[in-house]
C-alpha cells in the first residue's frame, strides 16, 4: 500500500523511475569528479558513502538514495528554457550539502545503517565521517562558484542559506530529544528547516542558473518547501511504522532515538486516555538508564499508542496537506506544461513511497 496517497495524481504519461535516473545520470560524473579532488583518505571515505566502492575498497553498486534533489535540480533549469545540463552543477551542489548532513546526522543520531549499509563512521570512524562531510560542504560551493558567473554566486547565495537552515533544524531536532514535549508548531518549523530549506534550494537551483528573476526563484522555492514537508512526515511515518527491508533501518528507529517527528508530537497534542499515557510512558522513558534494552513489545506498544491517540492519521493528512500547497505553488510560475507535469509527478512520488 502506498504510505500517502495524494489529492491528485500527476499524468500517467511521466515516468518518474526515468527523470529519477536523468538527474543521477546527469550529475554522477561531475559528482565523482568532485569527490576525486578530495585528499586520501577521504576520497575513498566519501565514495564509500555514495555507494560506489564497498568497505574494502572494490568497486559496487550501492543504493545512492532516491535522488529526488538532483532530479529537481535539473528539472529547475526548464522552467527557464534552458537545458537540462543547465542545472548539473546546481545539482552536484545541493546532493553534496546533503550528503554532508547525512554523514554527521548519522553520527550525532548513533544510526549504525543506511541504505542498507554499514554508515562511514561506524567503518571507518567518527573523525571521518565529520572530516568528509566538512569537505562535501566545502566542495558544493566550489563546484557553482568556479563557473565564474553572476547566476552561480546568486545560487551560492541561495545553497548557503538553505544549509544554514539545514544546520539549524538538525540542531533543534538535537535538543528536542531531551524535553518531554514539543508542540507541532515547533516540531514543523524544525522539518521545515531540516528538509524543506534544501528541497526548497534543489527545486530553485537549476532555474537560478539558467537565469531566472528572483520571484520565480522564490516561488519555486515555496513549491521545495512545501514538498519538504509533505517528504519528511511521509519519512516520520517510515521511522515509525516502515518496513526494515524497505528503509534500510531498525524498527521503530525513530523511537529508539527518542526523536519527537510529527506523530508523535501530533499524538502528545491530541486529547483522550491514549496521548496522557502516551506522555506519561515518554517522559518516563526520557529518565530511564536502560532506554536501549527495551524490548521490540515495548517500542509496538508506544506505537500503537501513537496511533490510537491519532499521531498517524494526522501526519498523514499533514503530508497531504503540504503536497496541495507545493503543487498550488507551480500555478505561479510560467512554465512549459511538461515540466510543470514533471514536477507534479516529482510531488506524486515523494508522498507515496515506502522508504
Amino acid at each position: 500500500m502506498p504510505t500517502v496517497p495524494p489529492a491528485s495524481t500527476a499524468s500517467d504519461a511521466v515516468d518518474v523511475t526515468a527523470l529519477l535516473e536523468r538527474g543521477r545520470t546527469l550529475a554522477t560524473p561531475v559528482l565523482r569528479a568532485a569527490i576525486d579532488r578530495l585528499a586520501p583518505p577521504m576520497d575513498t571515505v566519501a565514495a564509500y558513502h555514495f555507494g560506489w566502492i564497498d568497505a574494502q575498497g572494490n568497486p559496487a553498486d550501492g543504493d545512492g538514495g532516491k535522488a529526488v534533489r538532483p532530479a529537481l535540480a535539473v528539472l529547475s533549469a526548464e522552467v527557464t528554457g534552458a537545458p537540462p545540463a543547465t542545472g548539473i552543477p546546481g545539482a552536484v551542489a545541493v546532493e553534496l550539502v546533503h550528503n554532508f548532513s547525512l554523514l554527521h546526522d548519522d553520527l550525532m543520531d548513533g544510526d549504525e545503517q543506511r541504505r542498507h549499509r554499514d554508515t562511514v563512521w561506524k567503518v571507518h570512524g567518527p573523525a571521518q565521517a565529520i572530516l568528509v562531510g566538512d569537505a562535501l560542504f566545502a566542495l558544493a560551493n566550489e563546484v557553482l562558484l568556479e563557473l565564474g558567473t553572476v547566476e552561480a554566486g546568486r545560487a551560492a547565495r541561495r545553497l548557503t542559506t538553505a544549509t544554514r537552515a539545514l544546520i539549524d533544524g538538525q540542531a533543534q531536532d538535537i535538543s528536542y530529544e531531551h524535553r518531554d514535549r514539543v508542540s507541532v508548531e515547533e516540531c514543523l518549523e524544525m522539518e521545515g528547516n531540516k528538509t524543506g530549506a534544501l528541497l526548497a534550494c534543489a527545486s530553485s537551483i537549476g532555474a537560478v542558473l539558467g537565469g531566472a528573476d528572483d520571484r520565480t526563484a522564490d516561488t519555486l522555492e515555496k513549491y521545495g518547501y512545501h514538498l519538504g514537508l509533505a517528504f519528511q512526515a511521509v519519512d516520520d511515518l517510515l521511522g515509525i511504522w516502515g518496513d526494515p527491508e524497505s528503509t534500510g533501518k531498525q524498527t521503530w528507529s525513530d523511537l529508539r532515538q527518542r526523536k519527537k517527528s510529527l506523530p508523535v508530537v501530533a499524538a502528545l497534542a491530541a486529547e483522550g486516555p491514549a496521548a496522557e499515557r502516551l506522555g506519561e510512558i515518554l517522559a518516563a522513558d526520557a529518565k530511564s538508564s536502560d532506554f536501549e534494552n527495551f524490548s521490540e513489545e515495548e517500542f509496538a506498544a508506544r506505537a500503537a499508542l501513537i496511533e490510537e491517540a491519532g499521531g498517524r492519521e494526522w501526519t498523514t493528512e499533514e503530508a497531504r496537506r503540504q503536497h496541495t500547497i507545493a503543487i498550488e505553488a507551480l500555478d505561479s510560475v510560467d512554465m512549459p506544461d511538461r515540466v510543470r507535469a514533471r514536477f507534479t509527478a516529482l510531488a506524486d512520488f515523494v508522498v507515496v513511497r515506502k522508504r
